[in-house]
Parts: C-alpha cells; sequence; structure tokens
C-alpha cells in the first residue's frame, strides 16, 4: 500500500502539515466553484441570458434584478443603452490607445453592439446568479492568495500561482462589464473564458504543488504523451472556440437554431474532425496506462469525459444545437483541460523523483 506524505519543502512540523492540508482543501473547493461558474456561465449563453441585466455590476441599477418590468421606467432601453455608449467609448479609446484600431474600429461602427433586449425575470435572474457565484469566487481566490502567503520562502510558485489566479479574477470581473457593455460581442465572450481556464491551471497548480505524494513510486509516467493529450485539448477548446463564436455570429441573422449547424463554414469542420485526434491520443493514454501499475482513476475520468465530449458535440451537430447541451459540452472540455494539466504535473513530479532517487 502506498504511503503518502506532504512534499518536504512543505513539512516543518504537524501545526504546519496540518495547515498544508487545509490549504489544499480550499484549493480544491475553490477549483470546484470554479467549475461551477463556467457551467452557470455556459447556461447564461446558451439561454441568451446575457443581456439580462444590461448594466454592471448591478442589474437595471438596483442590487438585485427587478420582479417585474413595471419596477422599470418606461424608458429603461434608452437610459441603459445611453451608458453602455459611454463606457463602449472609454473601451474603444483604450483599444485604440493600445494598438487595437481594427478591432476598436468594428464595436464603434457596429450597431447590434447598442441593441436592447426586453426585459425578462428569467434571464436577468440567470444572468444575477452568474454574477453572484463570481463575486463568491472572487472571495474564495482572495482567500487563497492570503493563506498562499506563507509560501514565499518554501515555495514562491504556489504563491506566484496564487497571484496569477487573483489578478485574472480581477481582470475578469472588469472585463466581464466590457461583454456586457459591447453586447456580448463573441470575441469577448472568447477571452473571458481563456482567462477562467488560466484561474483553473492556477488552481490545478495550487492543488497538485500542496498534495500528499506517494513515497513507494517506482513507476515512470509517458509525460510526452500525456503532453501531446494536454496540447490536443487546449487545440480542441481554442477549435471550440472559434466555432461558438461563428455561432454567435448566425444567431444574430438567423433564428432557427436547426439551420445553425448548416451556416458553418471550416471552422466546424477542423472542429469536428480534430475531434478524432483527441480521441485517438486519449484513447492511447488510457490504453498506455492500464499496462502500468498507477491509479487509474484519473486516465478512466480523461477517457470517460472524452465520450461524453463526443455525444454532446454529436448531440449538438444533429440535434439543432439543444440549449442544454452547449454548457454540458464546454464543461466536459474544460474538466477535460483541468484533469489533463493534473496529470502532467502529477507525472512530470513523479519522473523528477525517479531520476533523484
Amino acid at each position: 500500500m502506498a504511503i503518502k506524505i506532504l512534499p518536504l519543502n512543505l513539512m516543518a512540523n504537524s501545526s504546519d502539515t496540518s495547515s498544508v492540508k487545509s490549504f489544499n482543501r480550499l484549493a480544491l473547493w475553490t477549483l470546484v466553484a470554479v467549475y461551477f461558474l463556467i457551467l452557470v456561465g455556459a447556461i447564461v449563453r446558451s439561454t441568451g441570458s446575457g443581456m439580462g441585466c444590461p448594466d454592471w455590476p448591478k442589474c437595471f441599477g438596483s442590487w438585485a434584478p427587478p420582479s417585474s418590468v413595471n419596477e422599470l421606467p418606461s424608458n429603461y432601453k434608452e437610459i441603459f443603452s445611453a451608458s453602455r455608449i459611454k463606457k463602449n467609448e472609454k473601451f474603444v479609446r483604450m483599444l485604440r490607445a493600445i494598438g487595437m484600431e481594427e478591432t476598436a474600429s468594428k464595436i464603434e461602427s457596429d450597431k447590434a453592439v447598442l441593441a436592447e433586449e426586453d426585459f425578462s425575470v428569467i434571464k436577468s435572474r440567470i444572468e444575477y446568479l452568474n454574477r453572484l457565484v463570481g463575486v463568491a469566487i472572487g472571495f474564495l481566490i482572495t482567500l487563497v492568495l492570503y493563506r498562499s502567503f506563507r509560501f514565499r520562502k518554501s515555495n514562491i510558485k504556489i504563491f506566484i500561482a496564487a497571484l496569477i489566479a487573483w489578478i485574472a479574477v480581477v481582470f475578469t470581473g472588469w472585463f466581464g462589464s466590457i461583454v456586457v457593455s459591447t453586447n456580448l460581442t463573441p470575441w469577448t465572450v472568447s477571452v473571458h473564458l481563456g482567462f477562467a481556464l488560466l484561474i483553473v491551471a492556477m488552481l490545478v497548480y495550487i492543488y497538485q504543488e500542496t498534495l500528499e505524494r506517494d513515497v513507494n513510486v517506482s513507476v515512470k509516467l509517458p509525460v510526452w504523451l500525456i503532453s501531446i493529450c494536454f496540447l490536443s485539448s487546449i487545440l480542441q477548446i481554442i477549435f471550440g472556440v472559434q466555432v461558438r463564436q461563428a455561432l454567435d455570429n448566425i444567431a444574430f441573422s438567423v433564428s432557427e437554431r436547426g439551420l445553425w449547424i448548416s451556416n458553418l463554414g471550416t471552422e466546424f469542420m477542423i472542429h469536428r474532425s480534430f475531434s478524432w485526434i483527441v480521441v485517438l491520443a486519449n484513447g492511447f493514454l488510457w490504453y498506455k496506462l492500464r499496462k502500468i501499475s498507477v491509479s487509474q482513476s484519473l486516465p478512466n475520468a480523461v477517457a470517460g469525459l472524452t465520450l461524453a465530449s463526443i455525444i454532446t458535440g454529436v448531440g449538438m451537430a444533429y440535434g439543432s444545437v439543444p440549449a442544454y447541451l452547449q454548457p454540458l459540452h464546454l464543461l466536459i472540455s474544460s474538466l477535460s483541460f483541468g484533469i489533463l494539466l493534473l496529470m502532467l504535473l502529477k507525472s512530470r513530479s513523479q519522473n523528477l523523483k525517479l531520476q533523484n532517487a
């Protein structure tokens, strides 16, 4: 039976050991919360609730969403449209200041950015839930950063990862206002997701670095193969983001979901074809790890998630992109990203230990 110990550079006495375990649990639960936010954010997109609150951080000028349109002034659309115009003008100036002239011009000239939606109780509450979860995660990440200060001397990388995660949360919170003010412009939604995955990566790293290790490990893991699987998952997410951006653009002009897939271009073909590379790579990794004496929990999870990703992807392609499958597909892809990163970090750590033994 494997014996578990904490990394030597994090241990000093029993009190420190307990503190490290507590910090490890905090990182894990914060990671779970971030994944929940990714799911809620995807539900916001699939239900078209992104503009359920046309301002940020408040919702229709209040800290709680209205329960009826009667609580709003008759010209509420003009009021919040004017507010978003001012915010977009500041954002456009910032983009031009950093040399993004083309992007700035597109936002400035795109009249769809200023379109206001009718008030919806359901959509406003879905979007408000998304914001509440985001605030909760902001507090959790701040707590992770605070607790990471004790590792500045023993393992500075833990503190740096926590700091990056905190900066990413602050940026994501600010950028959320841009996503709203630009009426969910597709590329801004993609940037939002990218920073969410960066936070996932930092939390996975912190979790792995503070995790108990096996002392009797004797099997070298295929880092090269795990790296290929991890990189292929990143590429597939990028291709998927391109498909989602294309779908968002199509949805503006084509209301019938059944016609969305047929209007897609090469981005859909690339995403669909590359899925076979992901399946083969992850399948070979599962087969390879089955042959050596290692825990099968993570490889089995990757295999299961890969299968689930294919099933939900096929369901969207041939089922008129049902709204309930979009969040699941994104969550599955994000989970695969996190688990493969954890496997990669574990394998590198284990192989380094064997090399130094």
